[in-house]
């Protein structure tokens, strides 16, 4: 596993940097920042594996998965007799990155974490995990990397007991890596709440481990939005330029914006699932060159009804008889063959095609926002881009008030 900085901002600029990561034994190198695509023990939520090709590669190729999912599933000797999980999902051209959390079915649960191990929410009940038994995991479903049990603590809690879940992170961090059979590389977990101190303290010892590159936890449990940024920024600076950056919990384009500008190289976000799974269709405008080479810009209305500044509800019965697509000039396979109306249609009566076609545009979408920003930050404009993100979003606020208001 190969990973190397190509372009970056300048300091005025903030930390953004565009990045190649190569895996050992896949075709294509994947371009940084990135998203790692959410599934549910290896597959996209709604889609086979057949319907992979309807996403735009190498964007698509990268899978984060919980090990978490697993278990009770099929046992971990049996995994590894199948080879892990490329051969068991036939899926030998994508690579894995194993993280123990998805905030799906598999949440941290602080109050039953202790000493032993790491608890957690499922739905299956209420697990704790300890080192040993989560790198028997890693090792039977030989992911291409794999990040190190963490203590993940939501905010509200105090200063102690993000202190404990630092050191318990640090020495399962070690655990980790001593028990480790696999060829996969290790990403070490950094923790710490919104306690400045309790991060640089996490990321600097991190540092000092024998890791392919790191892991920013602890975030989307609560946080104030506003800290993202400055808690993102102070741990980046600590980290080594050299080494990969991935981080969990956020996920809307603006907590993206804000993961790029502090200097994150890979995002695994639950956003296009729950996006899709409440009938939400991506709409915002996304400036990207297709494979044809041309410019595509969405024009969709950011204040249409039955949406925000980002998405569309297409559950709404404005898009009853709307015979027009998602988003216009769209390259998805959703976008090219079927209409706003189809998918509501699809939404109200419950058919699960509506999610696998909703699935393929918002994860299309957002993907094509992934490049539109690596773009940006090639041509040195990221900071001008991010700003004019943010302020597009602030002028289309009032006229959705308002149009939200006449329909009440």
């Amino acid at each position: 596993m190969n990973f190397r900085v190509v372009s970056k901002t300048w300091s005025n600029q903030g930390r953004a940097r565009v990045g190649t990561l190569t895996l050992p034994g896949l075709s294509i190198s994947v371009e940084t920042p990135c998203l790692l695509l959410s599934t549910r023990k290896g597959l996209p939520h709604f889609l086979s594996p057949d319907l992979l090709s309807a996403l735009p590669t190498p964007d698509s190729n990268l899978l984060a998965v919980s090990p978490l999912h697993f278990v009770k599933a099929i046992p971990t000797e049996t995994i590894s007799k199948i080879g892990g999980l490329h051969p068991m999902l036939g899926l030998q051209e994508y690579g894995f990155a194993a993280v123990p959390r998805d905030s799906i079915v598999a949440l941290p649960d602080t109050t039953s974490t202790n000493k032993k191990g790491a608890s957690f929410e499922t739905s299956f009940g209420r697990l704790l995990i300890n080192p040993v038994e989560y790198m028997k995991m890693i090792d039977s479903l030989k992911p291409n990397w794999w990040v190190s049990l963490a203590d993940e603590v939501p905010i509200g809690v105090s200063e102690k007991r993000h202190k404990i879940s630092v050191d318990r992170t640090l020495r399962w961090l070690d655990e980790c890596i001593t028990l480790s059979k696999t060829d996969g590389a290790a990403f070490g977990a950094i923790v710490g709440g919104c306690f400045v101190e309790e991060r640089k303290r996490c990321a600097a010892e991190v540092v000092k481990r024998n890791v392919f590159g790191y892991w920013i936890g602890g975030f989307g449990l609560g946080e104030n939005v506003d800290d993202h940024l400055h808690l993102l920024d102070t741990i980046c600076g600590i980290l080594p330029e050299e080494k990969p950056r991935q981080l969990s919990g956020l996920g809307s384009p603006e907590e993206v914006l804000q993961g790029v500008a502090a200097g994150i190289d890979l995002l695994d976000a639950t956003y296009v699932y729950h996006l899709t799974l409440e009938g939400q269709a991506l709409t915002f405008p996304v400036s990207s060159t297709h494979e044809n080479g041309k410019e595509h810009i969405s024009n969709n209305h950011l204040g249409d009804f039955g949406g925000d500044l980002t998405k569309i509800n297409l559950r709404a019965m404005v898009y009853w008889k709307d015979v027009s697509p998602i988003v216009d000039g769209c390259s998805c396979y959703t976008c090219r063959n079927h209409t706003r109306a189809y998918l509501h249609h699809l939404l109200n009566v419950h058919e699960m095609l509506a999610q696998i076609l909703l699935e393929i545009h918002n994860t299309h979408h957002y993907l094509g926002f992934f490049r539109a920003i690596r773009e940006a930050i090639k041509k040195g404009t990221f900071k001008d881009f991010h700003q004019k993100f943010a302020v597009s979003m602030d002028q289309n606020l009032a006229p959705a008030v308002v149009d939200a208001a006449r329909v009440l």
